[in-house]
C-alpha cells in the first residue's frame, strides 16, 4: 500500500519524516504528548487540546474505531495528530467507523510511522513549542516560513472559539438541583456526572454576564476546563469574582482552577511540558489519601502566600498545585480532570463533594 509522505517540523528546527494520516494537508499548533493507553477518542475531542497537535505514545491508535458515547464534544479538537502505528482496520463491536474515516471528515491532518519516542523525549527536554505538520508540502523552508507566523500558546485566548455559542439545557427539568456551567471548553461527560448526581445542567457562553447566569437562579457553578492561556482571560476572571460576591457554590476544574485562582490573587505560568495523561499521582491535603489522575493541561498556578485560600491537592511528581480551596466559603476546584474520561475514576467523588456545598 502506497501512502503519502508527510512531515512535522519543531519551531527549534528539528524535523521528522513519516506518512500522512486523515486528511491531505497542513495544520500548526503547539505541540503537546498524552501518555495515555487507551482513550484516544475522548481525548482527541477534548475541547482543551484546541490550537494543539498531540503526539500519542502508545503504540497501537485507532485499533478499536471510533464510539458515540465516546466523543467528548462536537468533533475532534486537537489540530493534528502524531503517532507511531494508526491502525488501518478496527475491531469492535460498538465501533460506528474507523479512526481514519473520523479524522477524515473532521478534516484533521496527521503523521504516521515514525518514532514518536525520538519525538516525545526531544519535546520533554526542549519543552512544548510551536510546529507545523503537513502531508502536502515536504519542503523545509517553506514549512519554516508559515511556521514563524503562527503566534506562541502563550498569551493566546482560546476558550471563546470553543465555547458554545447559545445558552443550552441539559438534564431533566425535574431536576433537584440547577447547576450553571460556564463553558470555557466543557466536557460531555462532566455535564453527565452532573445529572447523573441529579442536577439540570445550563449550559452558558464562555462571556456570560453574571446577570444572565444569576437570572437563571443556579444551585452551583461549575467553572470548565478550556485551552489557552489563563492570563489571557480577564473577561473570565471578573465573572468568577462576581460569582464569589454572589456567594453561590463554585466547584472549578483544570482552566476552572486557574480562573478561581486568579480570582483570588493568584498568578500562573506556562509549564515546561505540562501534565497530559491518565496516571498522574496526586495528594488529597485534607485527607492524606492519594489518587490516580487524568489531566490535560500547559499551565499551572503559581504557589505563594494566599490568606484567604488553602491549597488542597498537590502533584506527587513535581510538586505543582493540583487543588485550592476559598477559606469560609463553599468555593473549590482541581487542576486535574475527575469526571476521568478516559482514565481511573478515583476523583469522581469531587463532584458529591460539591453537591453537598449546594444542599
Amino acid at each position: 500500500m502506497s501512502l503519502t509522505q508527510a512531515v512535522l517540523l519543531l519551531k527549534d528546527g528539528t524535523f521528522f519524516k513519516g506518512n500522512a494520516l486523515g486528511k491531505i494537508g497542513t495544520t500548526t499548533g503547539e505541540i503537546c504528548f498524552n501518555t495515555g493507553m487507551t482513550g484516544y477518542q475522548e481525548v482527541f475531542t477534548d475541547p482543551s487540546y484546541y490550537g494543539q497537535i498531540l503526539v500519542q505514545t502508545n503504540v497501537h491508535i485507532g485499533n478499536y474505531g471510533v464510539n458515540e458515547q465516546e466523543i467528548e464534544s462536537d468533533g475532534i479538537k486537537i489540530s493534528g495528530l502524531v503517532c507511531s502505528t494508526f491502525a488501518n482496520h478496527h475491531s469492535r463491536k460498538m465501533s460506528f467507523a474507523s479512526l481514519e474515516d473520523y479524522f477524515v471528515n473532521n478534516q484533521v491532518v496527521g503523521i504516521q510511522n515514525l518514532d514518536t519516542r525520538q519525538v516525545v523525549r526531544h519535546v520533554r527536554n526542549a519543552g512544548a513549542m510551536n510546529a507545523i505538520l503537513s502531508s502536502e508540502v515536504t519542503d523545509i523552508n517553506e514549512l519554516k516560513a508559515i511556521l514563524d507566523r503562527v503566534p506562541d500558546m502563550e498569551g493566546l485566548e482560546l476558550s471563546s472559539k470553543v465555547s458554545t455559542p447559545q445558552f443550552y439545557l441539559r438534564g431533566s427539568d425535574q431536576s433537584e438541583f440547577k447547576v450553571a456551567v460556564l463553558d470555557f471548553g466543557v466536557k460531555n461527560t462532566m455535564l453527565q456526572c452532573l445529572n447523573d448526581r441529579g442536577a439540570q445542567c445550563g449550559v452558558f457562553n464562555a462571556h456570560a454576564t453574571i446577570e444572565e447566569i444569576m437570572a437563571w437562579n443556579p444551585n452551583g457553578v461549575l467553572i470548565s476546563n478550556g485551552p489557552g492561556d489563563p492570563s489571557a482571560m480577564d473577561y473570565a476572571v471578573k465573572t468568577v469574582q462576581a460569582l464569589m460576591q454572589n456567594n453561590v457554590p463554585l466547584f472549578g476544574i483544570c482552566l476552572g482552577n486557574q480562573l478561581l485562582g486568579r480570582a483570588m490573587g493568584m498568578e500562573t505560568f506556562k509549564m515546561h511540558n505540562g501534565h497530559r495523561g491518565l496516571n498522574h499521582p496526586v495528594k488529597n491535603l485534607l485527607t492524606g489519601h492519594s489518587e490516580i489522575t487524568t489531566q490535560n493541561h500547559g499551565f499551572a498556578l503559581k504557589p505563594g502566600d494566599f490568606p484567604e485560600l488553602e491549597v488542597t491537592h498537590i502533584n506527587l511528581n513535581d510538586d505543582t498545585i493540583e487543588g485550592i480551596r476559598v477559606k469560609g466559603r463553599k468555593a473549590f476546584s482541581v487542576q486535574y480532570h475527575p469526571e476521568s474520561s478516559p482514565g481511573p475514576h478515583d476523583s469522581r467523588y469531587l463532584f458529591d463533594s460539591f453537591f453537598e456545598s449546594m444542599k
